[in-house]
């Protein structure tokens, strides 16, 4: 499960690396999931995502809080169905008329949260080596 936890942070990386780059790629990945069909896709994959957060808790260096960030991000993907595509359309017609700092400040964030679950769910020792390493 970690494994799949820590590819599933190189994703959220990368989405929002291209988000920094380039907002209208971005926006043009997130407009993919404006359907029914889409939105499906979307919830299946947020619970995806935080059932194996959740589950790479207890072996990860922050059990609790990738516990609390899992749970949520399950229950995201509950409720997205139920957004409704119209809805859905709004919230990134008013994403994107913010402009593109606006939508590199939310590509930054998931940079970030990218960026802390792969730290999270790395493998490390007690004593801070890689697995593998011996201290010098």
């Amino acid at each position: 499960m970690k494994s799949i936890a820590f590819l599933i942070s190189l994703f959220i990386t990368a989405l929002g690396a291209q988000g920094i780059i380039s907002p209208l790629k971005l926006l043009s990945f997130a407009r993919k999931f404006e359907s029914r069909a889409g939105l499906y896709a979307a919830a299946a994959l947020r619970l995806a995502m935080g059932t194996s957060i959740f589950h790479s808790a207890i072996a990860s260096r922050i059990p609790n809080i990738l516990r609390a960030i899992g749970a949520t991000t399950f229950v995201t993907g509950l409720i997205t169905p139920f957004i409704g595509v119209q809805r859905f359309a709004r919230i990134l017609s008013w994403w994107s008329a913010r402009g593109p700092a606006f939508m590199r400040a939310w590509a930054a964030l998931a940079l970030g949260i990218g960026i802390f679950l792969a730290w999270a769910v790395i493998p490390w020792r007690e004593n801070g080596a890689r697995k593998g390493q011996t201290k010098p």
